[in-house]
């Protein structure tokens, strides 16, 4: 299946203009739901990694027991769940413009055939 569709350009089936469309504006929301998935996880990172490292030298319980490999846990915890929840949120946001812009489209086709017929 994979070589009959997963090669566009071997591929005996055309898509359609929409089609390539619908692609290039996937294409672009997956793009900029990276972008903004990385941007909050490095913020994230700064913002959990300053408090983390200040309290495991001055808190004695967490000197006591937060070693290095504890500190990276709590840090990339922090940024991993910053990345994916920001990333989700740009692709559902990206997801409802596109399904708003089919909407508004179509409802202009429909109205041509109308006024047409």
């Amino acid at each position: 299946m994979k070589q009959l569709f997963g090669d566009r350009q071997k591929s005996f089936l055309i898509a359609s203009p929409i089609e390539d469309e619908k692609i290039a504006r996937s294409k672009k929301c997956t793009e900029e739901s990276a972008r903004n998935g990385a941007k909050a996880a490095s913020i994230a990172f700064v913002a959990s990694a300053i408090p983390t490292v200040i309290i495991a030298r001055k808190v004695p319980w967490a000197k006591a027991n937060l070693n290095y490999t504890a500190q990276a846990m709590i840090v990339s915890a922090a940024s991993i769940a910053a990345y994916f929840i920001t990333a989700d949120k740009t692709i559902m946001a990206c997801a409802k413009k596109n399904a708003q812009l089919r909407i508004r489209e179509t409802t202009y086709k429909q109205l041509d055939r109308n006024e047409n017929d």
